[in-house]
């Protein structure tokens, strides 16, 4: 006695089912795409004769919103140049943010990093005046410095920062991780760089 199975096709999906992948972002293609976003950025700067290209670099989170920028740059690799650019303009934006609080961070943390302090080149005493200026200074430094040298000071900068938030109370661990993980993040891309420039 066999009794025939009957064979049943698979149900067609939902048209829906495919409509949640049709257009969705390749992250392969974002990655590209914000690379090449980032290199043909600085490239720009450096090559332009527009002496004003320094200055809309440094204001293009304040142009364009932190937003748009987190939306093209913020999923980057941190060694890759759209994810350097996105930890500066990040950094950028939380020092405008909270002047007074990151002045009071970096004084806490000046004498316990005092060679990051140096390199950071922020004026004495560090008041919130003076880390916007430094701040502007180093996103400046993409037009028309050494990036290497733009990410290291960035990176010094964060590390004293993250010493300072280290002995504050009221700072979250999570908070100093954070931070220090940031300069981490900036202090390698900037050895790299400077490798890829020596060699």
């Amino acid at each position: 006695m066999s009794e025939h199975r009957r064979h049943h096709r698979p149900a067609p999906r939902e048209a829906a089912f495919f409509d949640e992948y049709v257009g969705a972002a390749d992250p392969a293609l974002l990655a590209e795409a914000a690379e090449r976003a980032a290199v043909l950025l600085i490239r720009g700067a450096r090559t332009s004769d527009d002496t004003g290209v320094a200055e809309r670099l440094v204001h293009l989170a304040d142009t364009e919103g932190i937003e748009a920028i987190a939306e093209v740059w913020s999923h980057a690799a941190a060694d890759s140049l759209a994810g350097c650019l996105w930890r500066l303009y990040l950094l950028r934006s939380w020092v405008y943010a909270d002047p007074a609080g990151v002045a009071r961070q970096f004084e806490a943390g000046r004498s316990r990093a005092e060679f990051a302090r140096v390199v950071a080149g922020v004026a004495d005493p560090p008041g919130p005046d003076e880390l916007r200026a430094m701040v502007d200074e180093v996103l400046r430094g993409i037009a028309a410095g050494e990036f290497a040298d733009v990410l290291l000071r960035a990176a010094a900068f964060a590390r004293v920062v993250a010493a300072g938030r280290a002995t504050l109370h009221d700072v979250p661990d999570a908070d100093v991780r954070r931070m220090l993980v940031l300069g981490e993040q900036l202090e390698a891309a900037g050895h790299l760089e400077l490798a890829s420039r020596l060699a």
